[in-house]
């Protein structure tokens, strides 16, 4: 969130391409952007720091072929002491939208010439930040017993315990074998 406390509304991604689709369909016209936008509300799901990069346009038969390559700003949750930490996503978009609904394509123009990459950029941004991160490096996670955030310094427990399974292991490692 930023310091205002303040998201955009969803509505700063939905993009008026009636320009382009004014166009004569045989004219290759795109249209390069840069989108620079602070904290947005991507989806009821979904709130992201920021996102900026650029953002093409090209008209095709078919509809309007989107290409964009974001920097997007999430909260994350470290796999390991599960403490939430700001990051940066890589989003490569390439997708095309088609004029109106259509069985084959899943990203549509709206009638009224309205693309909306919310749901698209979404979809992406929950992909990337799907794959398991770390706060920091050498994190050290939490303590197993009472779930200390070990980062934080050492917990009060007692680690010599051995799981029963790895028992035997422990004796042949104190015998010096």
């Amino acid at each position: 969130m930023n310091k205002t406390g303040y998201h955009l509304h969803n509505r700063v991604l939905k993009l008026n391409v009636g320009f382009l689709l004014s166009d004569n369909v045989t004219a290759a016209h795109s249209h390069d952007s840069l989108l620079d936008f602070p904290s947005v509300r991507v989806a009821d799901d979904l709130t992201v720091d920021y996102i900026n990069g650029p953002l093409r346009l090209s008209r095709t038969k078919e509809g309007i072929l989107v290409q964009a390559d974001f920097r997007v700003g999430i909260v994350d949750q470290c796999y390991r002491c599960l403490k939430s930490f700001n990051r940066e996503v890589e989003v490569h978009i390439e997708e095309l939208f088609t004029y109106g609904p259509s069985v084959s394509a899943e990203f549509w123009i709206n009638a009224d010439g309205i693309l909306d990459l919310g749901p698209l950029v979404r979809e992406e941004v929950i992909i990337e930040a799907s794959h398991r991160t770390l706060c920091q490096l050498d994190c050290q996670g939490i303590c197993p017993n009472c779930g200390k955030n070990l980062n934080d310094g050492p917990c009060d427990c007692v680690h010599d315990e051995i799981d029963p399974r790895l028992a035997k292991l422990r004796e042949l490692l104190d015998k010096g074998h």
